[in-house]
């Protein structure tokens, strides 16, 4: 399997994880100190905080909530040996409302496999 399609797969188990309302699943796809920034701006740094964070929404205000699947759009540009950038179009539906977004993610090849070590949500407004 090529980077590109490894990287995407990665991409579509974090899309799983999220609409299972997993947790621990959606962390597992980030490396150990991996930033994660939401639409808001909130700034979330490392794996078991992007996990803890994510319970709470999951169990919360964004239970039930799904996220859209990566579409044929998705942009995977090599940056270096075992690193990309990813752009992909996606977003939330929560409670029937659809809150389309850009998603910005840097993955990198670790002994475990593909990584994200970075991720940016920017909403899209209409």
């Amino acid at each position: 399997m090529s980077a590109t399609a490894e990287i995407i797969t990665m991409l579509t188990c974090l899309v799983e994880a999220w609409n299972a309302g997993d947790a621990t699943a959606y962390a597992a796809r980030f490396t150990e100190d991996a930033d994660y920034i939401s639409f808001d701006g909130t700034h979330t740094q490392g794996r078991q905080a992007i996990e803890s964070s994510h319970r709470w929404l999951f169990e919360g205000p964004l239970k039930g909530s799904t996220m859209a699947a990566p579409d044929s759009d998705v942009e995977v540009k090599p940056l270096a040996d075992g690193a990309a950038l990813l752009i992909s179009q996606g977003g939330t539906a929560v409670d029937g409302r659809r809150r389309d977004s850009i998603v910005t993610l840097t993955a990198v090849r670790t002994p475990e496999g593909w990584r994200f070590a970075s991720f940016q949500n920017t909403r899209v407004t209409s």
